[in-house]
């Protein structure tokens, strides 16, 4: 597998996640997205969408990475990042796009490079923007996650799944802005808890090939 990447992409974090969830090796391609490689015809060839993550699978090429982590979970059931349950899994997959939905599309890079380079909004008001929706997001996740039964150590159980591989990059990515993160008991205790497994800290950004050093 190849694996087409930027190391600061909560997508492609949330992909790598489910990768190393599932145990399969992985080649990894950086794609500059500040520098604008993922707009050459080169990448476009790989992903019309110019978007990260891209993962090739023999001669398989596939995007967007909540259709990617279904597809692995499809391919390569063990061990499983769903429930077998039906209602179990629509719960999983509803707290997956909270987060792959909700917050992360109005937050991530082309979004906030536009409200600064076009709109001319400044710093200030990009991280008051990046904040409002991380708590949107947040205070839903955590009523979710506190309120029922089927949570665990885990989003859902005791075994981390496709919820948890979305989770900890948002709440790296809450962290990074600086935002609150106090108020979600819940939703901090299940991510700590993964950050202890080795299959999240692989993923994490610091530990990719085109993490800048230091």
């Amino acid at each position: 597998m190849q694996l087409y990447s930027y190391f600061r992409s909560s997508a492609a974090y949330r992909l790598r996640i489910a990768l190393n969830l599932k145990g399969l090796d992985y080649e990894q391609v950086a794609v500059d997205l500040p520098g604008g490689v993922h707009r050459a015809a080169e990448f476009e060839a790989v992903n019309p969408q110019r978007l990260v993550p891209a993962l090739i699978d023999g001669e398989r090429t596939l995007i967007q990475s909540v259709a990617q982590m279904e597809y692995l979970e499809e391919t390569r059931p063990e061990p499983p990042l769903l429930p077998a349950d039906p209602v179990e899994r629509a719960r999983v997959r509803a707290l997956v796009q909270i987060v792959a939905c909700d917050i992360h599309p109005l937050n991530n890079l082309r979004v906030l490079k536009y409200l600064q380079e076009t709109l001319g909004h400044d710093d200030a008001a990009r991280d008051a923007w990046y904040a409002h929706w991380i708590a949107e997001g947040f205070v839903a996740l955590e009523r979710l996650l506190a309120g029922s039964d089927h949570t665990g150590t885990f989003c859902h159980g005791e075994a981390p799944g496709m919820a948890d591989a979305c989770l900890v990059p948002q709440v790296f990515n809450a962290q990074r802005f600086k935002c609150p993160t106090g108020p979600y008991k819940t939703v901090m205790r299940i991510f700590e808890a993964c950050d202890a497994l080795e299959a999240f800290a692989a993923a994490h950004p610091a530990r990719q090939p085109d993490s800048p050093p230091g």
